[in-house]
């Protein structure tokens, strides 16, 4: 664990309405222990220097608390773009969880992404906060197969037992469902995983799947991700480069098939697919400038 020190926690989201309707990003931790080939986030631009080592903000919690007192504007905050919320570490240091509080205390709506399963700790603060505000939980599931997902994602709970959460967080009656990102080309883009995915989803009551059939891929990311597939299946990565080049995004080559037995599949399954359906499903109008008890939590 290493510390950093910043000005701000929060910042205003401009994609908003295209992304999960978020109103605010914010992340408490840089890098990630987790160890997924594939994380955009290691890329150049995001400026996160030795990415495997988990580092959080000098006083963060204090950071925030000034932020979200001064927003006239109590709208959605997103937890875990660029860093897991829920990384190892946070289950001592409890960074995540005190945010949440705050989050509650200033009557702030939430949205996370994570693949982890301590999010489970928090369901009593995202069940209170949902009361009042707008709650989204994205969990990211890549593959159905545990096997594959153990080396893809060697640091993360299983498949099968991110569709166990995803199960209890519908159970309390969060909004929750799948984040189907990315879809890793001659990896997980196949109709049996699609179909499993889109099952194992149903079964657990999902709110829904939202996928780009494809993944990301610059810079540095792409070296990395094409070191640890040399690693793991030896010559792939040269199939990478012959059909792909040096382009940004890398949609998988059975796109329109794998789309097309997706969105079918969900609608017959009653599962939301489009953004501004998911947005519209658990996102709540907040007043603007409501003046906030400072005694209420």
């Amino acid at each position: 664990m290493e510390y950093v020190k910043t000005r701000t926690i929060m910042t205003k989201s401009d994609q908003g309405e295209k992304w999960f309707g978020i109103d605010y990003h914010m992340n408490l931790y840089k890098g990630c222990s987790f160890g997924c080939i594939y994380c955009d986030s290691r890329s150049d631009c995001y400026h996160i220097n030795n990415f495997d080592v988990v580092k959080t903000k000098v006083d963060a919690l204090e950071i925030l608390e000034q932020e979200l007192s001064s927003k006239g504007y109590r709208g959605v905050v997103s937890f875990g773009t660029l860093s897991d919320p829920y990384n190892p570490e946070e289950e001592r240091l409890e960074i995540t969880r005190n945010a949440l509080k705050l989050i509650l205390k200033y009557g702030f709506g939430v949205s996370i992404d994570t693949k982890s399963d301590l999010i489970l700790r928090d369901i009593d603060l995202l069940t209170e906060i949902a009361k009042k505000n707008s709650v989204i939980i994205k969990i990211s599931i890549t593959t159905s197969d545990d096997a594959l997902a153990r080396k893809i994602e060697p640091h993360v709970p299983s498949s099968t037992r991110r569709f166990r959460v995803l199960k209890e967080l519908r159970d309390s009656g969060l909004f929750a469902g799948v984040l189907m990102t990315p879809v890793l080309p001659f990896l997980t883009d196949t109709e049996d995983n699609i179909r499993e995915i889109v099952s194992q989803s149903k079964s657990v009551n999902a709110n829904f799947i939202y996928t780009k059939m494809g993944m990301n891929l610059r810079t540095n990311q792409r070296t990395y991700y094409y070191k640890k597939l040399d690693e793991l299946y030896p010559g792939l990565s040269s199939d990478y480069e012959a059909v792909y080049g040096n382009k940004f995004v890398c949609s998988s080559l059975q796109y329109r098939h794998l789309m097309e037995l997706f969105l079918n599949l969900c609608h017959q399954n009653g599962i939301i697919t489009e953004m501004e359906d998911i947005i519209a499903a658990y996102k709540k109008e907040v007043p603007m400038n409501e003046q906030i008890s400072l005694f209420e939590f």
